[in-house]
């Protein structure tokens, strides 16, 4: 690879169907905690031990504690430089006619506070809720996201577990259903959703250009996106502060 920057103006003027693949580096200039690598911690757990169907059945109330930390944190976030580069290119190219997609890996709606349009999140978001009793999906933006949890969710490890009751936790408002909700992410051990992942292939298939921000490649399935554009001789631009495992497979 080479960071030949007319090569790359000579491609980009000419793609007309541009994807591009974030991750949490797209993020964390807006103070987003990733809870991953060193330090990854809220309260003495590791997101991946909280993150899973497992965990939430065992104790939903914790999960939520956890969930709920998340939500109020990023509702005082703010798209940083990169979010509204992102959201300007789209909105620039659209009035040529040329399209731009967003497929994120982060659920934190940060592409979106920053304008992006046309955005699929493969992994959910913060601030869905889907219910695990009828399976409805909706927008939540509650804060708190029910009574019960108002003021719960410290990170601290000494903070003790709220041990909310199930029945105060957050509940489906569908008529006559009132099961639990959970967020609407998917966990460690989840299959991502097969229509977002049917929509991303239908992009990667048609994109000319691919660019790869913020995200070391190393997450499956999203790992495979950039690589898989790339076998079919697309040229694929990563926009990382350091070199990743799959920078030798992009242009």
């Amino acid at each position: 690879p080479r960071a030949d920057m007319a090569d790359f103006r000579e491609v980009f003027a000419k793609a007309k169907h541009i994807a591009i693949i974030t991750g949490a580096g797209v993020s964390a200039e807006s103070g987003v905690p990733t809870f991953r690598g060193a330090g990854g911690f809220w309260r003495k757990w590791q997101a991946q031990e909280l993150a899973t169907p497992g965990a939430f059945a065992r104790n939903p109330s914790r999960v939520w504690e956890f969930y709920h930390y998340r939500r109020e944190v990023m509702l005082s976030k703010h798209p940083n430089p990169a979010h509204i580069a992102i959201a300007e290119c789209e909105k620039r190219l659209s009035k040529q006619g040329r399209s731009v997609v967003v497929i994120t890996q982060n659920i934190d709606e940060l592409h979106r506070k920053a304008g992006t349009k046309h955005l699929l999140e493969i992994h959910g978001s913060l601030f869905k809720t889907r219910c695990t009793n009828c399976g409805n999906v909706a927008a939540n933006y509650k804060s708190p996201i029910c009574p019960a949890l108002a003021g719960k969710g410290a990170p601290d490890p000494e903070t003790e577990d709220a041990a909310i009751p199930v029945e105060d936790l957050p509940q489906c408002e569908e008529d006559g259903c009132n099961g639990l909700l959970r967020p609407h992410v998917v966990w460690f051990g989840e299959t991502l959703d097969p229509d977002i992942l049917t929509a991303v292939e239908k992009e990667l298939e048609i994109c000319d250009l691919c660019l790869v921000v913020g995200t070391s490649s190393v997450v499956y399935p999203a790992a495979m996106f950039a690589p898989q554009v790339s076998a079919r001789g697309v040229p694929v631009a990563e926009f990382n502060m350091e070199a990743t495992p799959a920078t030798d497979r992009f242009r």
